[in-house]
């Protein structure tokens, strides 16, 4: 089965591998990654957050990292940020929470941010868009289809 994301990266001819696991898995990057026998750490959790000005961004975390709140206020560039709402999450990218592609949806000049210690990560799997479906990329080829930012969202900076 093609999704919209799989054909995003055919057109930009990125190499990629579809993978699919059970759709009765329970959600989670945690649970994704131990269904496709990977790293929890190479599940790429894929998350919008709200700032006060309106804008949304897309931050990408590995499954068992959480972003340090500073560093993402400093990416963003925004004191008061937040987890978007699922409504605004779906209105935003056109994917409900759970398998959102990290690509195909952006308009020009949405910004993308990637946790930088997922670029030494060999393969990282992100959602296709379609709860079940699975996208194994590069960290390279994904920076490249998600035009993302990377930056450290993970280390306290002293």
């Amino acid at each position: 089965m093609k999704l919209p994301s799989h054909f995003f990266l055919d057109s930009l001819g990125i190499p990629y591998e579809a993978k699919s696991f059970p759709p009765e898995t329970e959600k989670g990057a945690a649970n994704v990654a131990n269904a496709l026998g990977f790293p929890e750490r190479q599940a790429v959790k894929t998350l919008i957050f709200q700032a006060d000005t309106g804008e949304r961004v897309l931050v990408m975390l590995g499954g068992d990292q959480n972003a340090v709140s500073g560093n993402l206020k400093k990416a963003i560039g925004s004191r008061n940020i937040q987890m978007a709402a699922p409504e605004a999450v779906k209105e935003t990218t056109g994917y409900v929470i759970g398998s959102i592609p990290p690509f195909c949806w952006q308009k020009e000049g949405f910004r993308s941010f990637l946790e930088a210690s997922l670029v030494k990560e060999p393969m990282l799997g992100v959602g296709a868009g379609q709860w079940g479906e699975e996208i194994f990329i590069t960290p390279e080829n994904l920076i490249k289809a998600s035009k993302a930012v990377v930056v450290n969202l993970t280390i306290k900076e002293k």
